[in-house]
C-alpha cells in the first residue's frame, strides 16, 4: 500500500496500492479535484482484428479537439502523436473466440514440437495431443461471455489470444463502466506458458513505467470440469491501435488518424524512443523482453503502452524456454547458441522501426539514409557490432530525428553532442581570412582566383571534433590535465604504470602524436586502444580516419568515417568528416591530368572523371548540408558548402549559405568577410561578377569591422583588383557603384590609379627591402603606360634621394 487515499468521489474508502491503483475501486489514482474531460480526437474506432481493443494502459486526462500542429514536438523533443480515441468496448471485444492459426510450439517440458497444425487444408485443430510427447493441448478460451470471474469481474468477449493465453474484456460489476482486462494461459498443459504466466505476473507487479502496461491484481477462477483453477491477470483497459494496425490501415483511416500529413516518419521515431525507453526501464531492472513486435505495442490517447510481458526473462537466464517472434528475432544460430541478451531486444526494435517506417513517409535528405544505418546497427549479424543498450540507440533514433526535422524545414534545436567534443576550429576558413600580403607579391601579373578547393587534407584532421573521454575509463579525469605536447613522456609513464593501461590513454597519445605529425607512433596507439576495446567500437574508426587524414590517404580516411558514421548515423562529425572526403576527391577527379610524357586521355575518359566528379561533389553536398541545418553555426559545413557551390558557378547560393552563419557563431565574421570575397572574385571556370555583385560586395565591405593590422588596406586592395581585372570591355554600364571603393567613373585608368595607390600603401606594410620594391612595381604596373612611365620615374627618384 500507498496509503493515500482515493480521490474519487464514488469511491468510499479505498487506498492507492503499490500498482497505482484503488483496492476498492480498482481504478488509477487520480489527483483531488473534479477531472477535466476527455474530448474526442479525430474519428478512427471500429473493431479492428490486428489490435482494436488490445489491452493498455491509462487514458484518462484531456484531450484537445484538434491534432498537433505539423512538426509539433512534445517534452521529450518528440513529434508530437495524435489522439486516438477508444473504442466503444462493444466494438473492440469479438463474442466469438477464433483460435490462433499456424502452430504454436508444444512447450511441455521444453518440448520442441509444434501443436495446432493443419493438415489437408482443414482448419487447424483447437485441441489435440503432441504429436511429439503425446502431451494434450487446447486452445479453446476457458472463458465464455456472462461468465463471472472472482465475483464481480463479467467477461464482455474476446479482445485476442496472445502468445500463452486468451485475454478478455470484462466489466467491473461493483463499478459500472469500469472496464478491465483477463488474460489467462491458453494451455494449462504448456509447461512453459505456465512459467511464463507466473513471471509476467511477478514482473507485472513490480514493474511502474509509464509506457509498460501495468497490472490491476490477480485472481483464480475454476471453470467447471476443471481439476484446478486457472490464474488470471487483471489489467488495466483503455482501447486503441496497435501498430500492427497501422502497417495494414488504408490510407483513408491513416488520414484520418494521423491528419492530412498521414503517418509519417517523425511518428515512427516517436514510437520507437518510446518503445526504447520502456525497454531501458525493464534492462535496468534485469530483464528482457522478447518478443517486442508492432502487434505487442498499442496507440492509445497521444501515447504508446508496451503490452504482452508473457515472454519476459531475466537477463542471466539461459535455461527456461526462448518465446520470440520469427522476423523480429536474431537469427536462429544466434538463438541457439547464444540465446537472447539485451541487444536482441533492440534488434526487434530495429525489425519493428523498418517494418513501420516502409508504411510512412520518407525521411527528408541525408536522414533517409542516416535511419537506414541506424536499423542496420541495431540488426547486424555479430552481436557486438549492435548497439548496447536502448538508451544508446534511443539517442542516436533521436538525433536522426532532429536532422529529419531540420532537413524538412522545421526550426531547428542544435544540441551538444553526447559523443563528440565541441571544437571552434574551422577548416577551409582560407575563403572567410583577409588575404595576406603575399597574395600581392611573387606572382603573375593575372590575380589568382579564390581559395575555393577543399582545404589539406592534415589541416582538416586537426579541425575535426575529439571524441568526448569515456567517463567509466578510470585514467580520463588524469589525461584530461595533461598536456597534449608530451607524447613521448606519457607513453613512457603508461608502460609502467596500471592507471594508464586503459584504452581511454592509447586514444589520447594518438591524438597526441597526430598533433606531432607522426603518424605511424599514432597508428600503434590505435592498434593498442582497439585491443583494448574490441573490433567494433566507433572511436577506434574514428581515429583511425583522423590517421589516414593526417598521412593524406583520403580514400582509405573515408572508409573509416562510414563506418563511424554507421555507428553513429545520428552524430554530425562523421557527416562534417564524410563531407569533407567526398569535396577533396571531388576535386581530385575534377583536376586536370598531368602534362609532360603522360599519354593525352581520351574524352570518353574525361566525361567519367566530370560525373564522378559531380557525382561526389552531390555526396558532399548532402553531408555538409545535414550538419548545417541542424546547427546554422558549424561554419566548417557552411564553409564546405559554399566551396562546392563555388566549383559549380553559383555564387549567389554560396553567398546565401554564408549568410545564414548566425551572429552567435564564432564565425559569423569570417562568413561576412568570405560573402564579400565571393561577390566580387573570379569563379573556378572563368566566371565575373556582374555590376551587382560588385555593389553588393562594396555595400558589405562598409558593415565589416576588421582589425587595424592592415587587413582593410589588403581586402581592398582585392576587391579594386577584381574590379579592375574583370571589367567587361565596355564597362560595368549604369549599375557601377561609383564611390570611395571603386571611384567617382567607370574607366579603366580611374580603377587602374585606385589599384596602383592600394598597392603602394601595402608597399608600407612589407616586412622586407624586396617585398616591398615587388609591390611598388606592381603598383606602377597595373597604370596605364604613360602614367607608369611617369610615375615610375618619379618613385626612383624619390630612391635615388
Amino acid at each position: 500500500m500507498s496509503g493515500a487515499a482515493c480521490a474519487r468521489a464514488d469511491c468510499r474508502g479505498g487506498e492507492i496500492m503499490v500498482t497505482g491503483f484503488c483496492d476498492t475501486c480498482l481504478r488509477r489514482a487520480v489527483a483531488p479535484g473534479p477531472p477535466a474531460p476527455d474530448t474526442p480526437g479525430p474519428d478512427g474506432s471500429g473493431p479492428d482484428a490486428r489490435g482494436a481493443g488490445t489491452p493498455t494502459g491509462t487514458g484518462e486526462g484531456t484531450a484537445r479537439p484538434f491534432g498537433p500542429a505539423a512538426g509539433e514536438l512534445d517534452r521529450d523533443g518528440l513529434l508530437v502523436l495524435p489522439h486516438l480515441p477508444s473504442p466503444e468496448p462493444s466494438d473492440a471485444a469479438d463474442t466469438t473466440a477464433r483460435p490462433p492459426t499456424g502452430g504454436r510450439r508444444c512447450g511441455s517440458d521444453n518440448c520442441p514440437g509444434t501443436i495446432g497444425v493443419s493438415y489437408d487444408d482443414d482448419l487447424p485443430p483447437d485441441h489435440g495431443f503432441c504429436p511429439e510427447c503425446g502431451t494434450q493441448y487446447s486452445f479453446r478460451p476457458k472463458l465464455r461471455p456472462g461468465d463471472q470471474i472472482a465475483g464481480h469481474y463479467e467477461v464482455l468477449g474476446y479482445l485476442a489470444v496472445g502468445g500463452h493465453g486468451w485475454v478478455y474484456l470484462a466489466e467491473d460489476t461493483r463499478v459500472p463502466g469500469l472496464h478491465v482486462v483477463l488474460k489467462g494461459l491458453i494451455n494449462t498443459g504448456d509447461a512453459v506458458a505456465r512459467r511464463a504466466a507466473v513471471e509476467e505476473r511477478r514482473s507485472l507487479t513490480t514493474l511502474h513505467h509509464r509506457d509498460i502496461v501495468r497490472i490491476v491484481t490477480h485472481v483464480q477462477h475454476q471453470a467447471p470440469g476443471d481439476t484446478e483453477p486457472t490464474g488470471y491477470i487483471v489489467m488495466e483497459y483503455v482501447g486503441g491501435r496497435s501498430l500492427a494496425w497501422i502497417r495494414f490501415a488504408s490510407d483513408e483511416d491513416l488520414a484520418r488518424l494521423f491528419g492530412p500529413g498521414g503517418f509519417e516518419f517523425g511518428h515512427v521515431i516517436a514510437y520507437g524512443c518510446k518503445i526504447l525507453g520502456a525497454l531501458e526501464y525493464l534492462h535496468d531492472q534485469g530483464l528482457l523482453y522478447c518478443d517486442m513486435k508492432p502487434e505487442n505495442v498499442i496507440h492509445y490517447g497521444r501515447e504508446i503502452k508496451v503490452i504482452d510481458l508473457g515472454a519476459i526473462r531475466r537477463i542471466d537466464d539461459r535455461s527456461s524456454g526462448l518465446v520470440y517472434t520469427l522476423g523480429y528475432a536474431p537469427p536462429k544460430k544466434e538463438r541457439d547458441e547464444r540465446g537472447l541478451d539485451v541487444d536482441s531486444d533492440l534488434y526487434a526494435v530495429g525489425r519493428t522501426l523498418k517494418v513501420l517506417a516502409e508504411r510512412a513517409g520518407p525521411p527528408a535528405g541525408l536522414a533517409a539514409r542516416s535511419f537506414d544505418a541506424l536499423v542496420r546497427r541495431a540488426t547486424r549479424p555479430e552481436p557486438a557490432a549492435r548497439f548496447r543498450s536502448a538508451a544508446e540507440m534511443s539517442r542516436q533514433l533521436w538525433e536522426v530525428l532532429r536532422e529529419h526535422q531540420a532537413l524538412s524545414g522545421h526550426e531547428p534545436y542544435p544540441e551538444r553532442s553526447t559523443r563528440f567534443e565541441p571544437t571552434a576550429a574551422l577548416f577551409g576558413a582560407a575563403l572567410g581570412t583577409v588575404p595576406a600580403l603575399d597574395r600581392f607579391t611573387h606572382r603573375p601579373a593575372t590575380a589568382p582566383g579564390l581559395p575555393v578547393g577543399a582545404p589539406a587534407p592534415r589541416e582538416t584532421a586537426r579541425a575535426l571534433p575529439v571524441p568526448l573521454p569515456d567517463a567509466a575509463d578510470d585514467a580520463a579525469v588524469l589525461l584530461g590535465g595533461l598536456a597534449a605536447d608530451t607524447p613521448d613522456r606519457i607513453a613512457e609513464r603508461a608502460a609502467s604504470d596500471p592507471a594508464l593501461g586503459t584504452a581511454e590513454t592509447a586514444l589520447w597519445l594518438c591524438r597526441a602524436y597526430l598533433e606531432a605529425g607522426d603518424a605511424d607512433r599514432a597508428a600503434v596507439w590505435v592498434r593498442t586502444a582497439e585491443e583494448r576495446v574490441g573490433d567494433y567500437d566507433w572511436r577506434i574508426f574514428w581515429h583511425q580516419g583522423l590517421i589516414q587524414l593526417t598521412r593524406g590517404q583520403v580514400e582509405s580516411a573515408e572508409g573509416e568515417f562510414v563506418a563511424a558514421y554507421s555507428a553513429l548515423p545520428g552524430e554530425a562529425a562523421p557527416k562534417l568528416a564524410l563531407g569533407y572526403c567526398a569535396e577533396y576527391l571531388a576535386d581530385q577527379e575534377s583536376a586536370a591530368p598531368g602534362s609532360g610524357a603522360a599519354p593525352a586521355r581520351p574524352r570518353h575518359d574525361a566525361k567519367q572523371r566530370a560525373r564522378r566528379a559531380e557525382a561526389r561533389a552531390r555526396q558532399a553536398e548532402e553531408y555538409y548540408e545535414a550538419v548545417r541545418r541542424r546547427d546554422r553555426a558549424q561554419g566548417s559545413a557552411a564553409f564546405g558548402l559554399a566551396r562546392v557551390q563555388l566549383r559549380r558557378g553559383d555564387r549567389h547560393r554560396a553567398v546565401a549559405v554564408l549568410d545564414e552563419v548566425p551572429t552567435t557563431s564564432r564565425h559569423h565574421d569570417a562568413a561576412r568577410v568570405a560573402a564579400v570575397r565571393v561577390l566580387a572574385g573570379r569563379l573556378p571556370g572563368g566566371s565575373v561578377p556582374g555590376a551587382a555583385e560588385l555593389r553588393a560586395a562594396a555595400e558589405r565591405l562598409a558593415g565589416l569591422h576588421l582589425d587595424g593590422s592592415g587587413s582593410w588596406d589588403r581586402l581592398v586592395t582585392e576587391l579594386r583588383e577584381h574590379a579592375l581585372g574583370c571589367r567587361p570591355p565596355d564597362g560595368w554600364g549604369s549599375g557601377f557603384p561609383a564611390g570611395e571603393l571603386f571611384g567617382p567613373a567607370d574607366t579603366e585608368s580611374a580603377l587602374a590609379g585606385l589599384l596602383s595607390r592600394s598597392l603602394k600603401r601595402l608597399a608600407d606594410q612589407a616586412g622586407s627591402v624586396g617585398e616591398r620594391g615587388d609591390l611598388l612595381d606592381r603598383a606602377y604596373a597595373v597604370l596605364p603606360e604613360p602614367v607608369a612611365v611617369r610615375d615610375l620615374l618619379r618613385g626612383r627618384r624619390r630612391r635615388t634621394a
